[in-house]
Formats: C-alpha cells, structure tokens, sequence
C-alpha cells in the first residue's frame, strides 16, 4: 500500500496507552492448512489460489470497548468479480498492540465464502479499551496491508477527549480522495461517514476518471464492482486502514433520491424490479462495509442505525434516512403532513429513548441530509429540496422540540450529503424568530463530489440568502472534511479543506473555519475563519471539467 499512517500514537481519546500483560488466543496456526483452508471446511479442491489477494486493503469498524470489526475481501481481480474461486477460503488474522507484530493480543480465522464475494468481517472481543492496535489478514503465504484501530473508551470512563472526523459524499468521477491524503495525519479515534460512499451514476467521459462499467449498477455483481472500483484507491484504503469507520448510506449507494421501495423514477423502474436492486445494492454494502453481523442485510431490509458509546463524553447515534421514509413531498402543504416520516415511527422511538438514556456529556447524531430548514431562493419565494428534513417538517418539529425539552444532553447533528458546509443554529419552528435554539448542525462538505467549487458563483448565489436566514452561521464550498475535537466542555469543529480534488497529488489542506458549541448552551458560533482570498489562494488547477453535481 502505498499510502501509511504517520508513525505515532493515538491521543485521540484521552487514554494512556499501556502494555497489555497477556494474549488472548483464539485460534492457533495449527488450523490452517498450507493452502489457507481452515479445518473441517473444504478448501478450493487443490488449485492454487491466485496472487494479489488483497487488493482491496483491509478496514476496521465500529469500536466498542472490547473490540472492532475487522474487514477485508479477497479480490484479485476487483473489477470483474472478484477474480476468486468458486469455493470457500480460510482467512487469519492478527492482532497486535505494535506495528511488527511482536506482541499479539488476539489471533483468529474467518472463512471467505464465494456467496458474500470472498468478503470477511471478523468481530474481536476480548481487547482493552481505549488502546491502539493493529491487525493483518493471511492467506497461504500472503499477508495483507497492516491496518491500525483502536478501541472505545469504558462504559463510564471519566474521558476528558475525544476526537473524530466526518465525511460524505465521494464521488469516484468528480475528483481524486486528496482530502484523504491528509486525513490519514489526523490524530482521531474513529473517522463516521456520513453517506454516498458510492455513485450509482452511469460512466463519463468528461470527468477526471470515469465509473467502471457500462451504466448503473442493478444486479448484484454490478454494485460489487462498482464498490471494488471505489476500493481501489490507495489513498480511501489508507484511511481505512488508518482508523476505524462508522459508516452510514444516503441514497446514491442504491439510486439517486431513493425513499423506501420508490425509487427516483418509479415509471421506469417498477416496484418488484426496485426491491431487487436495493437488496443487491444493500448486500454489496454490507459485503464491503466493516459492519458487524446484526447488520447483514435479510433481502430487502438492513438494519444500520445503531449507538456506540465513547465513556461519559459521548454517544454516536447512526440515523439511517433512506430504508424506512415517506416518499418526498411535492409541496409544503404535504411536507408539514404529521405522518410523513423521515425515519419510521420505530427508529424515531429508538433515537428519542436512546438520546434519553445515554447519560454521556454529549449526544451526536451521524446523519444523512440536513436537518435546518434550506431556503435556495432569496426573496419572498420560498424555494426547498424536499428530499432534506425540509420536506418532513412535522417530524423535523416534533425531535427537535425533544432536543430543547431538557431530556437529552448537548445535541450536536453532524451531516453529509449537500456537498458544501452549513453551520447552523436548530430551532423548533425555523420561520418564527422567537423559537428557541435547542441544538446545532454541522453539515460538512464531500470528499469528491461536486468537484473543483466555484466559490465566487456559490457566494453570489446564497450569500443573499444566508441574509435572510439567521439561523445559518456559516457557509462554504470547497472540498475536504471536519475533524471534531469534544471535551466535557465544549465541541470544537474545524473545517479542513484541500486546494484541489482534480490533480491526484501535491495539494494542500487548511483549516477554513472553526466552529464551537458549548455544553449547556445550545447554538453554534464561528471562532475564526479564513478570508475567502486565503481560500481562493489554495487552488492548484485551473483545468474545468464538467461534472453534474446534483445538489447545486
């Protein structure tokens, strides 16, 4: 892999990092064949495997205090399904508290089954909280990419810090994972994606690298390539391999705009024929996702919301806004409609009773699409996307009248999707300025998507509008992610941005921004930011190309 971690320690939660005092075996060597095969399962009936098993990288996920899961697939030929044989292969793994392997913690052996693409996901238990590990996959003599994780602090630590990063929307055509490039020097625990880790979009010959394939995705074999294509990466494997993910979706994992069963087009996609592509969509997901088993899809449904505890500071609450929503509105009438639902009366009853019972300093919600009410048209007119909590306004009241209720502490939304930062104050009843302010939102900005901004036309464009619009604090454009730096005190956001996603290296990052929310006061505010000329001043292409950003 050509890409690497820096060589030092995590800080990123506050914990010292001490020696473990004794290993944990699981499952010895012995129990591996030459081959790779694991005893007692047939292996590939003797032909050899082939080499490059690993050309996916390796991941890890959702921490916990006692452990992460551990992913990789084997694929060596990534873009025309794998490349594996049609039989089942042992995979081992490691482990360790250092980088060399020369103190191994926990070892063990998964099976790699041609039905799940010779995918592993590998659910370590038994590891201490709040450390710093790494691990590696084996297979026959080969060895996989080392990746680094580290576990969640203990259910009621007194952690003073925690520091993570969110991202969203990278679309493989719009641009290069620059932003990854520097990402990987953070000093985080955990890095959450907050959906579109693929586009479903058919292939361009205008942009900066083209989509495999001949069209969309539908079949389960098209989303496996589609996903291996996007794997493929040096510089997103390096960020997996880096820190551990809590990974969501929006919709461009399955279809643009999709809500439930309907897709974006139901005339020319018609209900059975949709099902079936969202639970291929859905079973690639899961097949090239660090997810633990419980999210493993059952035909058409998976279950990805989900809560992860950092000590008392925080829990992460994971939304899912797609699978269980009303179809989008086509007036305001409609989206003020009580029981229109962004999220089912199921999952809102979790995330209520969950942000109730917490008990941690913090409550942050991983979420899809933006939660402040969006106005794109300055003036009296009021013009909305209603695939936003815009177009279920009643719902969007009814939690956030929960969050300024007192029975949850210091909600914080943190949001992907509108491939441009938003910073903004959340109230109740956004059109009435006496509503009280019972939260905050940061929307952040795409990794890809969208590609090289024009700053200057977007500014022209909503600057008027931010005017009208008190709520919002702050407004951007370019390409990057936010890290999140959380202590008892306060949660301090800093929007990092790259000079360029059209050029694959030598660019910059910068801190356009810094944003803070005190515990106890709900609202945002801007610390500092950059002047638009010092941001303008990172660019390093002029070169166009013509990508269609579907939020702009």
């Amino acid at each position: 892999m050509s890409e690497r971690f820096p060589r030092r320690r995590f800080l990123a939660t506050g914990g010292a990092a001490t020696a473990l005092t004794a290993g944990q075996v699981l499952l010895g060597p012995a129990l591996l064949g030459q081959d790779g095969a694991l005893a007692g399962v047939r292996g590939h009936g003797g032909v050899p495997l082939p080499t490059g098993l690993f050309t996916l990288g390796v991941a890890s996920g959702d921490p916990v205090p006692d452990g992460v899961v551990l992913w990789t697939r084997l694929a060596p030929r990534p873009l025309d399904g794998g490349g594996m044989p049609d039989r089942p292969v042992a995979v081992a793994w490691q482990v360790a508290e250092d980088e060399r392997f020369r103190h191994v913690r926990a070892i063990g052996v998964e099976v790699a089954r041609p039905e799940d693409a010779h995918a592993v996901h590998a659910e370590v238990g038994g590891l201490r909280p709040d450390r710093e590990y790494f691990y590696r996959f084996r297979v026959g003599g080969e060895v996989s990419p080392v990746g680094r994780t580290r576990t969640a602090p203990a259910r009621g630590a007194a952690n003073r810090r925690l520091r993570f990063a969110f991202a969203s929307c990278q679309n493989w055509q719009d641009g290069f994972y620059t932003a990854y490039r520097h990402l990987v020097r953070e000093d985080l625990a955990f890095v959450a994606f907050l959906g579109d880790y693929i586009y479903e979009s058919v292939p361009s010959t205008t942009t900066v690298r083209a989509h495999e394939g001949a069209g969309e995705p539908y079949t389960l074999a098209q989303y496996r390539n589609r996903h291996a294509q996007y794997k493929t990466d040096t510089a997103l494997q390096a960020a997996h391999a880096a820190f551990p993910w809590i990974a969501t979706w929006d919709d461009h994992e399955v279809d643009n705009n999709w809500a439930d069963e309907v897709p974006q087009d139901p005339d020319l996609q018609p209900h059975d024929r949709f099902v079936a592509r969202r639970a291929a969509a859905f079973r690639a997901y899961y097949e090239h996702m660090p997810l633990r088993g419980s999210a493993r899809p059952r035909g058409a449904g998976m279950r990805l919301h989900r809560r992860l505890g950092f000590g008392r500071l925080a829990t992460v609450h994971v939304l899912d806004t797609r699978q269980y929503r009303s179809d989008q509105p086509e007036t305001l009438a409609e989206a003020d409609d009580p029981a229109r639902t962004m999220t089912g009366a199921a999952q809102e009853k979790w995330l209520v009773d969950g942000m109730s019972r917490a008990g941690t300093r913090w409550n942050l919600l991983a979420n899809q699409v933006m939660w402040a009410s969006n106005d794109r048209q300055a003036g009296p007119e009021r013009v909305f996307d209603f695939d936003n909590w815009d177009g279920y306004r009643a719902q969007r009241r009814r939690l956030l009248e929960f969050f300024g209720s007192g029975r949850a502490a210091n909600p914080v939304v943190l949001t992907g999707d509108r491939h441009a930062t938003w910073v903004c104050d959340l109230k109740p009843d956004f059109d009435d300025a006496a509503s009280p302010v019972v939260g905050a939102e940061i929307t952040g900005t795409s990794v890809t998507s969208g590609g090289d901004s024009d700053p200057v036309a977007f500014h022209r464009a909503y600057d008027p509008v931010m005017a009208e619009s008190p709520h919002w604090k702050y407004i951007g454009n370019q390409r990057g992610y936010v890290v999140c730096d959380v202590t008892p005190a306060r949660l301090l956001a800093s929007l990092r941005i790259v000079g360029s996603v059209w050029t694959p290296a030598g660019t910059t990052v910068a801190t356009a921004a810094r944003f803070r929310v005190d515990a106890g006061r709900p609202g945002i505010t801007v610390v500092d930011q950059a002047s638009r000329e010092q941001v303008q001043a990172l660019r390093t292409t002029t070169r166009r190309y013509d990508v269609d950003d579907d939020q702009f």
